[in-house]
C-alpha cells in the first residue's frame, strides 16, 4: 500500500467521523431561543471533539510526510488510532446528554486517552519501520518527535482529567480542553520540517 492511499483512507474515515457527530446534534423541540440554549452543552462537546478530530487530521497529515514506505504494521497501527477516533462521536455524545455528571467525563476522557496512544503507536511503528529499512541508522521520524515530551504531558494530563471527573466533572473538562490547547497549532517539530519547499 502506498502512503498516499493510506492517508486518503484515513482522512475519508475521520470525515466520516465528523459526519456521524454532527448527525447527531439535533434541533431544540421548540422554536425559542431558550429552548436552543438547553443544546449548549451538547454544541460545546460538539467545537471540543471538533477540535480534537481536526487536530488528528492535521498531525496525521504531516506525520504522513516522513513516511517512504508502508508496511503491514503501518497500516494496523493506523486502523488502530482511526479505531478509537471513531469512538470519540458516542462518547462526545454521552457528555453532551449529561454536562458535569462523572461516568461520560471519564468515558470521554478514556477515548481521548486512548486515541493519543493510539497515536502514539503509530508515530512508534512508523519509526521502527524506517530503523529496520536504514538496518538501524536512521529514522527521520524519530529525529523530528525526539523524547516526545508533548505527547507524553499529553497523556498524563488525560489520566489527570478522568481522575478529576470523580470529583469534578468541570475540572475534567477544562484539563481535556487544555490538551487541545496544546495541540491546536500543527506539531511544529515535524511541520516546520516537512513543509519546506
Amino acid at each position: 500500500m502506498t502512503k498516499n492511499r493510506l492517508e486518503a483512507f484515513s482522512d475519508g474515515v475521520i470525515a466520516i467521523i465528523i459526519t456521524i457527530m454532527v448527525l447527531e446534534l439535533r434541533p431544540p423541540h421548540g422554536s425559542s431561543w431558550h429552548e436552543l440554549r438547553e443544546l449548549t452543552p451538547k454544541f460545546a462537546a460538539y467545537i471540543l471533539s471538533y477540535i480534537y478530530l481536526g487536530i488528528y487530521w492535521n498531525n496525521h497529515h504531516h506525520l504522513m510526510h516522513t513516511v517512504e514506505r508502508v508496511d503491514g504494521a503501518i497500516m494496523w497501527a493506523n486502523l488502530h488510532l482511526l479505531f478509537w477516533l471513531s469512538v470519540v462521536p458516542f462518547t462526545t455524545a454521552w457528555m453532551g446528554e449529561f454536562p458535569g455528571t462523572t461516568e461520560p467525563a471519564m468515558l470521554y476522557g478514556f477515548s481521548l486517552l486512548m486515541a493519543a496512544l493510539g497515536y502514539t503507536i503509530l508515530v512508534r511503528t512508523i519509526i521502527a519501520e524506517q530503523l529496520q529499512h536504514s538496518g538501524g541508522k536512521h529514522s527521520k521520524l524519530r529525529d523530528l518527535v525526539g523524547a516526545d515530551k508533548k505527547g507524553l504531558v499529553s497523556l498524563a494530563i488525560y489520566v489527570t482529567g478522568g481522575a478529576f471527573a470523580v470529583v469534578n466533572a468541570w475540572i475534567a473538562y477544562a484539563l481535556f480542553a487544555t490538551v487541545a490547547m496544546i495541540w491546536l497549532i500543527p506539531d511544529r517539530r515535524i511541520s516546520k520540517n516537512v513543509d519546506k519547499p
